[in-house]
């Protein structure tokens, strides 16, 4: 198993590009089975979850051009419904939660789906329940196989209908707006996710001939249709890179500009940063964050202790809690760090407190850090990557540290993250894959 070996220390300098939008690919190339004609999508990510979404394609018998690793044209005009079925989806689907995004196109153009058990990310309970609550609203059936462990779903025709999500899920609603595309009638969905990528897959729905009204707010109308068409698209720059970024110049006391950060579909993300007490200028759609000795964490008006929390859009998205913690570790002044959604996700605080860090783990939630304020510097040591977001938060602590760190298990920061080993490189990092 491959693992980062870190040399700690180094202030980094110069410019990154972040890569396409992880949760977007992930959306908008399952999207691609709604039609026979071809889709071409840009800024593809090159990372692990996103080459194995592909592959699932590929198996199914949809045609793929790539003309680069950030740019494939995809025509789903011959795809093999009873590859779903097969101990190879089931291998590889069971590999990626994303895969349960298929479900929704599949019920909408073949009127049959099958969802494997979830893998992923273990972070805590991620349910299927607002998917497949969504597609019985529609008019699917479902089973479960307990021998196969998968869901078979099927529908002779779906309908529209109006729902009320128990929760903004972004996949749930995504893949509920990509089965309704061609469902009869009109569907309502309330409470419907609005994040930045479910906005993007809307407007490419739209631009295949999808009627969909309400994009960006939390309830969405769609009129279903017959057929639609292929399409252009290209993906957003991925937030989660771009505040990665933002935390390692902090943390590193490094002058980097993000270059094409996306700056209009960040949301919270600056101004939580900027609450850290770390500079950074917005220069057209590019980020500079100067080198900085230091950063003093904000306090509320009344004098209490910053919180930082996740929250479904325009709040503050849950993948960069991660990135936070290990920031807030540096900072003068303290943070609670509240990771409402998954109750697994902060269990990566015992590494950074063997590096040196001062953390309260409060419970499986919450997560108190009283900054070092650059007392002193985090220690080198060897650790695993427990999942995407927490592997590329230790990989920041670890570039920070002084001394050598050893990062194993990097097969989770490759889910998520393009050769980021080779880009770090570029700014001036000593880090080697072995």
């Amino acid at each position: 198993m491959a693992s980062f070996i870190v040399n700690g220390g180094n202030k980094l300098k110069g410019e990154i590009v972040p890569q396409g939008a992880k949760n977007e690919a992930l959306q908008i190339i399952s999207a691609v089975l709604l039609t026979a004609e071809p889709v071409t999508i840009h800024n593809i990510p090159d990372i692990v979850d996103v080459n194995l979404l592909i592959e699932l394609l590929e198996g199914m018998g949809v045609k793929t051009y790539r003309a680069n690793r950030h740019t494939c044209t995809f025509t789903a005009d011959e795809v093999d419904t009873d590859y779903f079925t097969s101990d190879a989806f089931r291998s590889k689907g069971g590999k990626l939660r994303g895969s349960v995004l298929l479900a929704g196109p599949m019920l909408a153009r073949f009127k049959k789906a099958y969802i494997p058990k979830p893998g992923g990310d273990k972070i805590g309970r991620r349910r299927l329940d607002t998917h497949i609550i969504g597609f019985e609203k529609l008019g699917a059936t479902f089973t479960y196989n307990d021998d196969l462990h998968f869901f078979q779903l099927s529908a002779p025709q779906l309908h529209g209908a109006y729902m009320l999500l128990d929760e903004p899920s972004v996949t749930g609603t995504a893949n509920i707006v990509m089965a309704a595309v061609l469902a009869e009638g009109t569907t309502t969905i309330y409470n419907a996710a609005c994040e930045p990528y479910l906005q993007q897959l809307c407007h490419m729905l739209v631009r295949m001939g999808a009627r969909i009204s309400g994009i960006g707010s939390n309830m969405l109308v769609i009129e279903g249709v017959y057929k639609l068409s292929g399409t252009t698209h290209t993906m957003l720059p991925d937030m989660i890179e771009v505040g990665s970024f933002i935390g390692l110049a902090a943390m590193t006391q490094s002058e980097i500009t993000i270059k094409g950060a996306g700056i209009q579909h960040l949301g919270m993300i600056p101004d939580k940063f900027a609450q850290m007490g770390i500079q950074f200028q917005i220069k057209g759609d590019d980020i500079y964050v100067p080198a900085q000795d230091s950063y003093e964490v904000t306090t509320y008006l009344d004098g209490g202790i910053l919180t930082i929390y996740d929250h479904p859009w325009p709040g503050f998205t849950p993948d960069l809690i991660s990135i936070m913690l290990v920031v807030a570790t540096q900072a003068k002044g303290s943070v609670l760090i509240h990771q409402k959604m998954f109750e697994s996700r902060l269990f990566f605080v015992d590494k950074l407190i063997d590096m040196g860090a001062q953390i309260i783990l409060c419970d499986p939630h919450r997560a108190t850090v009283i900054g070092l304020g650059r007392s002193h510097s985090l220690r080198g040591i060897t650790m695993s990557s427990p999942d995407i977001r927490a592997g590329q938060a230790l990989l920041i602590a670890a570039l920070s540290a002084e001394g050598k760190s050893t990062i194993q298990n990097i097969d989770q920061i490759d889910r998520g993250y393009q050769n980021i080993d080779t880009r770090l490189r570029e700014l001036g990092a000593d880090i080697v894959r072995k």
